[in-house]
């Protein structure tokens, strides 16, 4: 049989087979040893084959293939810090969502997850959630962040969750897809998803509540079907996206803006730091290049991990 895996729990598998029922099955030990360097060889939205067999009165499901990937997204494991953790797989777009206070988003944590969903293939949509409740001046500074955003080649939106504000452009840009929707614990994730389909309520309340609580929950998500058409992997909230398995040149080709300027650069394999005639350089001399997305490139080269939380635009507005 074929299906989809709609939960994980680590050890337990919920699959929705093609035909629409629900199973959960377990995994051949074999996954483990075929060197993938990552704590969950099965993820969320991966299409599997799986058999069933009869023992007794009980049915038992066993994961026997993986399908093929379309893409999939990772971070850092949280106890193993040289292995990943796939979050999702086979997503049709990632929606970050972006709060410019309680609790805030730096753009260092929106650009390295802009740099992972590029990495990965992902589509990714900037959600601006809490317009309603910001000031002129706050106001202000949402619209700079997005016209930067923009201006590099991604959607924004901005949203209030609350209010029901723009949910409606969410909701089109999400039919007939698999979505995920990601940001940190506190952004309005489980509010958002409670606006778009209410069904989902007593689920999503509990992700809330254990948020509240400031608990870091083991980071496993889950797919819903919506009452239109329309899927979403929901996440708990990520604190932070390490890069992982980049080299160092790779990296700048994940900044679509830099991406661009690469070829007018003497060397090809230019790191954009301390070489001669870099373009990117130029260009940031020139305001042509976000200063905010420089200085989180270089954090990046130079494996900064810890500090993506700090501010870094706000210096240069």
């Amino acid at each position: 049989m074929i299906g989809t895996v709609y939960k994980s729990t680590g050890s337990w598998y919920t699959v929705k087979a093609d035909d629409g029922v629900f199973y959960d099955c377990r995994i051949k030990g074999k996954f483990r040893l075929k060197g993938i360097k990552s704590t969950n060889p099965i993820a969320v939205g991966d299409r599997v084959s799986f058999d069933l067999e009869k023992s007794g009165d009980e049915t038992n499901a066993t994961i026997t293939e993986i399908k093929y990937r379309k893409n999939y997204i990772v971070r850092k494991s949280v106890n193993l810090s040289k292995q990943t953790h796939i979050i999702a797989a086979n997503l049709d777009q990632v929606f970050l969502m972006v709060t410019l206070n309680n609790p805030q988003t730096f753009t260092s944590f929106i650009d390295r997850f802009l740099v992972t969903a590029e990495a990965y293939r992902i589509p990714a949509v900037l959600l601006f959630n809490k317009i309603d409740s910001y000031d002129e001046e706050e106001l202000l500074d949402v619209k700079y962040l997005a016209a930067l955003y923009r201006s590099i080649g991604y959607t924004c939106v901005g949203i209030s969750a609350k209010t029901g504000k723009n949910v409606d452009k969410v909701k089109e840009m999400m039919t007939g897809k698999i979505s995920m929707f990601s940001g940190h614990s506190g952004v309005g994730k489980s509010t958002l998803v409670n606006t778009i389909d209410n069904n989902l309520d007593i689920k999503t309340k509990e992700i809330s509540e254990q948020h509240m609580q400031g608990q870091h929950t083991t980071t496993f998500a889950e797919m819903y079907d919506l009452d239109f058409d329309a899927q979403i992997i929901d996440t708990p909230g990520i604190r932070g996206f390490g890069i992982v398995d980049m080299e160092k040149v790779e990296i700048g080709n994940y900044f679509p803006e830099f991406f661009a300027l690469k070829s007018e650069c003497k060397f090809n394999n230019c790191l954009h730091i301390d070489e001669p005639k870099c373009a990117v350089k130029d260009a940031l001399e020139n305001d042509e290049v976000a200063w905010s997305r420089y200085k989180s490139y270089v954090q990046m080269v130079n494996g900064e991990e810890e500090n993506y939380r700090q501010d870094i635009y706000g210096d240069k507005k």
